[in-house]
């Protein structure tokens, strides 16, 4: 889907942090290998099952004298984009092409997102194993979309798949094109950018229009299903889509079923980033890979979290959202996938950089850490109470605290009024620094709950997945939180942590809404944070914030109760959310603490 940069709110995850979609930064050239090693093809036709032919363009080694395995990627974002990468791995030993899919670029059909990539990712790799330069072994390439059809076409079991790199890989219904059954307004954003079978590149980049657009629907408090309208690209796939608001079998349909995964017998490689929207998605195929997967097929799957937002997870930068990273975290991707590719299809050696089944990069100590499980990553978790005196929590300078001890306090309480629309003026802009900006915090002070932890009295290293144990009650049977964690040093400045979100109708379910009954004090679990792995600095304090979702980035919950989409402003309700936190309600922050590295750094 495709990184148009942070905006203000790093901690709305998917949304802060622009989604499910190949950046054209992703593509940055490579350097390429001197003379003129590569014969090029354009214009290759592969046909699929139903007549239905794909247009590809080819990369060989010129000197090519004898069947090679093969790569390919499956793009909607139109196949030159990608001829860096062809002409990198045919210089270095590997056929590779660069495929429209269905309905995008030349390749014929009708283009029905995500959807219709299983079975024609399954052709694709048939077809290539069939040619004279393909030796019968066949790998895919690329990251986004391009991750999320790999996991597609896995699972039609293609007899010559000879192993998988999903990157930054999206999983449908649960981080794109909704994350914890709550729609972006991005998703009309991509649907733009790939309408029609030519490129929308300088539409979907331009992020002033969208945010006009974007603010002009949020102003009018238009029905959420309506932006499609509102932004000019009236869409069949966003109208199907926001019809399906909780997890379901049009949902599940997209992706491995247990037994499907049970299969899944090739060695695997997943990537992602800890600062990528769509690191749910990639962490949710490889959780899902690891709970149903045979143990021989777990033992041959690898993972990477690298320092990286959604483009870096190709193309890795020193520098994320004002936050910078030592050297160590620019690996070079095409030779990492070139080693695997080498390991699993030329019986090279396994790649150096694999010491152990997981990797994760711990900023701050700027090094890498290897587990033999993504559980592994956390040596233990430490408790924090949410407590406040006096019921003085909405003021991010007058804040509740974070104690190792139960709290005894009286409960907080902000109140949401859904027909507010304040932060349409600051959301407007892109702001390069944006996981070291504090705009949100100080913008939602009187709007939101905040709490403090003491100071960090030596350095500490968190890594894996933070928890939220919140006593809530509400006065509407509905309404969006969302919860933001930072780090904010002794000098005063801010680095975002991580962030969940939760509508309230699934507390208990993503696949079943429960309204809430209004006054009924219950336990609400953020429990689907993202990854982090941090050294927190001694002399930092933690910084937890509860705030309603009110973005113009997002679905807007009215807190009626009624059918989302649908709702507008004439439903709207104010809403008060109180927080408990005492003895009988001891709300309550876990923190991962890292683990030590299984393998002893050099």
């Amino acid at each position: 889907m495709r990184n148009t940069g942070l905006r203000h709110r790093p901690w709305i995850c998917a949304i802060a942090i622009a989604l499910a979609s190949v950046a054209i930064a992703a593509h940055a050239a490579e350097p390429q290998a001197p003379g003129d090693p590569v014969e090029f093809q354009w214009g290759v036709q592969i046909p699929l099952r139903d007549g239905v032919k794909l247009a590809a363009s080819l990369y060989k080694p010129r000197e090519q004298k004898q069947p090679l395995p093969c790569v390919f990627t499956l793009t909607p974002y139109i196949a030159q984009s990608y001829h860096e990468r062809g002409m990198y791995f045919a210089a270095h030993g590997y056929v590779f092409l660069t495929v429209d899919v269905r309905g995008r670029g030349n390749s014929e059909g009708e283009f029905t997102p995500l959807l219709q990539e299983a079975k024609d990712g399954h052709d694709v790799v048939e077809w290539l194993a069939r040619q004279s330069y393909c030796e019968g072994k066949v790998t895919m390439w690329g990251g986004s979309y391009a991750g999320y059809d790999q996991w597609a076409s896995a699972k039609e079991f293609p007899p010559h798949l000879a192993t998988i790199v999903p990157v930054a890989s999206p999983k449908p219904g649960v981080d794109y094109p909704m994350q914890h059954n709550m729609f972006y307004s991005y998703d009309t954003q991509w649907l733009t950018l790939v309408s029609g079978h030519t490129s929308q590149e300088g539409i979907f980049g331009d992020s002033a229009f969208w945010a006009a657009q974007f603010k002009r629907w949020f102003e009018a408090h238009a029905p959420f299903k309506q932006l499609d309208q509102y932004v000019g690209n009236p869409s069949p796939h966003f109208q199907t889509w926001v019809s399906h608001p909780a997890q379901d079998a049009y949902w599940d349909s997209f992706s491995p079923t247990p037994e499907q995964y049970a299969k899944l017998a090739l060695p695997i490689l997943s990537v992602c980033g800890q600062y990528d929207g769509d690191q749910p998605g990639a962490l949710a195929f490889y959780d899902d890979h690891m709970r149903y997967g045979s143990a021989e097929a777990k033992a041959k799957h690898y993972l990477i979290i690298g320092p990286w937002d959604h483009a870096g997870t190709r193309t890795p930068k020193a520098e994320v959202g004002g936050l910078k990273f030592g050297p160590a975290a620019l690996l070079d991707m095409n030779a990492l996938h070139k080693s695997w590719y080498d390991w699993t299809m030329k019986a090279g050696s396994k790649p150096e950089f694999l010491k152990d089944k997981v990797a994760f990069y711990v900023t701050g100590e700027e090094a890498w850490r290897y587990a033999p499980t993504l559980a592994a990553v956390s040596a233990r978790n430490d408790t924090w109470y949410l407590d406040s005196v006096a019921s003085r929590a909405n003021d991010v300078f007058a804040a509740g605290g974070l104690q190792r001890g139960k709290a005894e306090g009286k409960p907080d309480h902000y109140v949401h009024d859904p027909l507010d629309t304040s932060s349409a003026a600051w959301e407007q802009e892109d702001v390069p620094n944006a996981l070291t900006d504090q705009r949100a915090a100080m913008m939602s002070s009187g709007k939101a709950l905040f709490y403090h932890s003491p100071a960090f009295t030596a350095d500490t290293d968190i890594a894996g997945f933070f928890k939220l144990a919140a006593w809530i009650a509400l006065d509407q049977p509905d309404t969006d939180i969302m919860v933001g964690l930072y780090e904010v040093k002794a000098d005063g400045s801010s680095v975002f942590l991580a962030s969940d979100s939760l509508r309230a109708r699934y507390r208990e379910s993503l696949r079943e809404a429960k309204l809430v009954k209004p006054g009924a004090i219950e336990r609400y679990d953020f429990s689907r944070f993202s990854f982090v792995a941090r050294r927190i600095a001694k002399g930092s304090r933690l910084r937890l914030m509860i705030a309603p979702m009110n973005s113009m980035y997002a679905e807007k919950n009215y807190n009626a109760g009624g059918v989302v989409a649908e709702e507008s402003g004439k439903d709207a309700r104010k809403v008060t959310v109180t927080l408990y936190h005492d003895a009988a309600h001891p709300s309550a922050l876990t923190m991962p603490i890292a683990a030590a590295s299984s393998v002893a750094a050099k």
